[in-house]
């Protein structure tokens, strides 16, 4: 495409310039020789008064001799009177040229070796006509034509070179776009997600390369979302699991129940597996759409009554609060429970068997905060807990549960803080926004939400008792 355009530009531009040069070198001659023909005129004309006074050789002579020897100036005077013709100067023009001017009174061009002769008849006093004859070399017929024709030339030249310059140019900027984006295109077929081309070049190609981004970045947010979806979904099956360990533990010993265990033990491996290897993906956290959401209430009933018996069957104890009424949150019920599970499935899986436990649940006018706290050995370092993917390292541990929260309260534009509760253990704090804004909002607005923040924090780290 870039060569076409250069080929059509080039193909055009000599066209154009041929078009206007060949004409324009053509009237540069006929000026010049129309110049060096008016210069011939104008010596024929000096002689004209000198014969119309006097036809004597010898003032003639002097007349001729004064227009310079290299003037090429000659006259032709007729017998006239008994008086024979008299021709001063060289003749250079022919005799029947110079009698066929004297006979039509007119004036006339001719040419002679090495350039061309001017023919002007005189009238003189007697009623005969002379003839001056002014000779032209071919030399002042062409003085400053092949000056004139090497500059249009030139600049010819210079139309079509720089014609041709501009169309590369102009060519290289559609085209490098178009390659770009053909670049990109072919880096995402092999599988390069980062692939992007810049958004410059022609409107056309800036739209195109919008286009493209666009559709690159829905590819990534896509395939993470799928991985997402996979480690999310793996992440529910440690709930089941869990309880399928806890009742293969109660089986005794025996065949049968050492293959239970051989097999629950593998699935949990399977699942960590699953897990792990789809953990890479990008948290989504796009808020809830209008009219989503659950009775955070009623999905902490229920999951405390799956995990109630458990905690009966190890020996905890256990508290639930502030779900005495419907409490409003804009996340997904099957999301919310899932969170809880991962939250509470911690509590059983890295504390001991008859360690305490609570949950509460507060519902403010802009927010809603769950609390999940037991009184376990507590998290050394909550800030390496809250990275993704940070687990303990043990075996049926993969990070994401935390990871799950989190994302799912950001989703609100809240968080999660992780801290020591008044059980003496980890209180796991979900903060749910109830209008779209993060708790560290701006102005007055803001300061009043971390303050507010702190007095419900301050309320539910009071000790209760546990039944």
């Amino acid at each position: 495409m870039r060569w076409a355009l250069v080929k059509v530009c080039l193909a055009v531009t000599t066209m154009v310039v041929v078009a206007f040069a060949v004409p324009l070198g053509l009237v540069v001659r006929e000026m010049a020789r129309d110049r060096a023909f008016s210069s011939a005129e104008r010596e024929a004309a000096a002689v004209a008064p000198a014969l119309s006074i006097t036809t004597d050789r010898d003032e003639l002579e002097r007349v001729v001799a004064s227009a310079g020897a290299d003037s090429g100036l000659a006259v032709h005077l007729p017998a006239s009177g008994g008086r024979a013709a008299i021709d001063l100067g060289r003749q250079r023009a022919a005799d029947r040229d110079i009698a066929a001017v004297r006979r039509m009174g007119r004036a006339s061009t001719g040419t002679v070796t090495g350039g061309s002769t001017l023919l002007q008849p005189v009238a003189l006093g007697s009623g005969a006509i002379a003839v001056v004859e002014v000779y032209v070399p071919e030399s002042e017929v062409t003085n400053g034509v092949g000056t004139a024709w090497a500059v249009l030339a030139a600049v010819g030249l210079a139309l079509i070179v720089g014609s041709v310059a501009v169309a590369d140019r102009l060519g290289v900027r559609m085209v490098r776009p178009a390659q770009r984006l053909a670049e990109g295109a072919h880096e995402l077929g092999e599988g390069r997600l980062g692939a992007r081309v810049p958004e410059d070049g022609p409107p056309e190609l800036r739209q195109a390369a919008v286009a493209f981004n666009s559709m690159a970045d829905q590819v990534v947010q896509l395939l993470a979302s799928e991985r997402e979806l996979a480690a999310d979904l793996s992440h529910r099956l440690r709930t089941p699991l869990t309880v399928l360990r806890l009742n293969a533990a109660s089986l005794g010993a025996g065949p049968a129940a050492d293959q239970t265990r051989s097999a629950v033990a593998q699935l949990e491996r399977e699942v960590d597996t699953i897990i792990r290897t789809a953990r890479e993906a990008k948290p989504q956290t796009a808020a809830a759409g209008p009219g989503a959401g659950c009775d955070a209430a009623e999905v902490v009933r229920e999951r405390m009554e799956f995990w109630s018996a458990l905690a009966e069957d190890e020996g905890r104890k256990w508290r639930v609060a502030g779900v005495d009424r419907p409490v409003r949150i804009p996340v997904a019920r099957t999301d919310l429970a899932a969170a809880l599970d991962a939250l509470l499935g911690n509590v059983f899986r890295h504390t001991a068997e008859g360690t305490a436990f609570a949950v509460d649940v507060h519902n403010g006018d802009d927010a809603v905060i769950v609390l999940i706290s037991d009184a376990g050995p507590g998290i050394p370092d909550p800030d390496a807990a809250m990275a993704r993917g940070s687990g303990s390292g043990a075996a049926g541990s993969t990070g994401l549960g935390l990871d799950i929260v989190r994302r799912l309260a950001e989703s609100t534009g809240g968080d999660v803080r992780i801290g020591s509760s008044v059980l003496g253990g980890t209180e796991v704090r979900i903060w749910f926004q109830l209008d779209g804004r993060g708790p560290a909002g701006r102005g007055h607005r803001g300061s009043a939400r971390r303050r507010r923040a702190r007095r419900l924090v301050s309320t539910f780290n009071r000790p209760r008792s546990l039944p």
